[in-house]
């Protein structure tokens, strides 16, 4: 009796929009924490932390928001730079992109008969065969044009949240230490679990993935806390 047992393959397709959330998050949750650390070290008030704390979001939301546009950009102008090239290769030196077609087509173990076939049926639409060249030989696909102003949007916004996490507890207490304690409690529960999520999605052992962001984290903020206690001290 055949198996009639479906076999299902489980893969996790990254997309822009994740690595978007990955950076901004990462950044949002780390920096401000440390930094409100820092000041914890060094001042009572909480309202210095606090006002310090979103100037530093914004700021940093703005930078990451602004690296991922140009990232975006940057991938984009390289993309259309490539297929103008390619459209010149294609008019003046044909045979040689046609043997390239050939080429594609021999790695990956096709006979010669169906290799030539191939090429001749690729070659007949210039765009097509311009598409074919530029994922198959430069290994390019081509970006969402929109691409670059969504990495901005999502990076900056994931930036803010993450960092509003660790500034939230300053806001309903007036000590500045007991407001680091329950920072640290809250943000590095929210680094564990990051951790563990991303890990998760990307194949690494999540355990010790969220483990390694929660402990990145931390020595992060103890590393502010002891240097501003010793500013402090002078």
């Amino acid at each position: 009796m055949p198996n009639t047992h479906l076999h299902h393959e489980h893969h996790f397709i990254s997309s822009g929009l994740l690595t978007d959330i990955v950076i901004g998050m990462s950044d949002g949750l780390t920096v401000p924490f440390a930094l409100a650390a820092g000041l914890s070290g060094a001042v009572d008030s909480t309202g210095v932390i606090i006002i310090a704390g979103i100037a530093e979001i914004a700021a940093g939301s703005i930078a990451m928001g602004l690296g991922g546009y140009l990232a975006g950009k940057t991938e984009q102008d390289h993309y259309n730079s490539e297929l103008k090239v390619e459209y010149e290769e294609i008019e003046t030196k044909t045979e040689v992109e046609i043997e390239e077609v050939r080429k594609v087509f021999r790695d990956w173990g096709l006979s010669n008969d169906v290799q030539e076939k191939a090429t001749q049926e690729i070659i007949k639409d210039k765009d097509r065969w311009v598409d074919f060249m530029m994922k198959h030989e430069l290994g390019l696909d081509k970006p969402d044009p929109k691409r670059a102003r969504k990495s901005a949007f999502n990076i900056g916004l994931s930036y803010v949240v993450g960092g509003l996490v660790p500034l939230s507890p300053y806001f309903f207490v007036h000590d500045s230490v007991t407001g680091l304690e329950i920072s640290a409690v809250i943000t590095l529960i929210c680094l564990y679990a990051f951790g563990f999520f991303k890990s998760k999605i990307t194949g690494v052992n999540p355990w010790i993935g969220g483990l390694k962001v929660m402990l990145i984290g931390a020595a992060a903020a103890t590393a502010a806390f002891v240097i501003a206690k010793l500013v402090e001290g002078k």
